[in-house]
């Protein structure tokens, strides 16, 4: 997909890990209003003669749809009771741009991939690096590793390149680059294979993985570089984010994730947030 800048992106995989139902929202509205006999939905109505047993429960979670919550949602504008509905999703290939803006929504429980522990490969691509292989082998190296939202090759290339002048200017700066980069057991390496850049990266890929490599390392990557991510929102809260990131005025890959992720996201709960047309 290209932005109105000429550069070519991928888009965002989302799938809905789980979703808690509409019923709990109901359930808490009558609750507020004493109305369970007034439900359409028998196991609401119930409530009213009884404490629900886990086959009620379960019932309650089947909801579909709910005429007192589009009445609640839409005519008196009484949200808090969406609170009670609760959707996790599974994101991957969004960029570190999107999570800054992602860090503006409060009401969230957020999990993102770790830069602090998941650079070692990269980090393995540029000690290889230093035997015969130089600044190309990192480069078709980190190519391989697909981690940028960027389609463009040579823009990639520049990012990489970027990313190897910014290690190589750390490593004259500092006496422990190596100790900083790789695991101690892996140190002998360097010296079993030096000269040949390919097997030393072999080598250190299957040897133990450095802890907290990324404490060191993370200022050489950029916004551009791909995220994972699995996020949970209430129904209100995904209603403000919907609201906000399907708008034309959100930065743009924002706007791609929201629309994926009301792509998979249930018409049940579209409903009670979306507008309908």
């Amino acid at each position: 997909m290209e932005d109105m800048y000429g550069i070519n992106y991928s888009k965002p995989e989302v799938i809905l890990l789980q979703d808690t139902g509409i019923g709990v929202a109901e359930s808490a509205a009558r609750t507020c209003y004493d109305s369970f006999t007034n439900s359409e939905n028998s196991a609401i109505k119930n409530i009213e003669h009884t404490m629900p047993d886990y086959q009620m429960c379960d019932e309650i979670n089947s909801i579909e749809e709910s005429e007192l919550l589009d009445d609640l949602a839409w005519t008196y504008f009484h949200h808090s009771i969406l609170e009670h509905a609760n959707l996790s999703y599974l994101i991957r290939g969004t960029s570190r741009g999107v999570l800054q803006e992602h860090a503006r929504h409060r009401l969230q429980a957020i999990s993102v991939r770790s830069t602090r522990y998941t650079m070692s490969s990269l980090i393995n691509a540029f000690v290889a690096a230093q035997q015969d292989g130089g600044r190309e082998f990192f480069i078709q190296t980190v190519l391989s590793y697909d981690m940028f939202v960027t389609c463009d090759e040579t823009y990639n290339r520049i990012e990489i390149t970027a990313m190897y002048d910014k290690l190589e200017y750390q490593k004259k700066k500092v006496e422990n680059f190596y100790a900083m980069s790789v695991a101690k057991s892996s140190l002998p390496l360097l010296e079993e294979f030096c000269g040949d850049s390919s097997k030393l990266y072999e080598a250190l890929q299957a040897g133990k993985k450095k802890r907290n490599v990324g404490d060191a390392f993370k200022h050489i990557i950029t916004d551009n570089v791909k995220v994972d991510m699995v996020v949970t929102f209430n129904l209100r809260s995904l209603k403000n984010y919907f609201t906000l990131r399907d708008s034309g005025a959100a930065f743009f890959q924002i706007q791609w994730l929201a629309k994926e992720m009301m792509q998979v996201t249930p018409k049940k709960y579209l409903d009670l947030i979306i507008k309908k047309k």
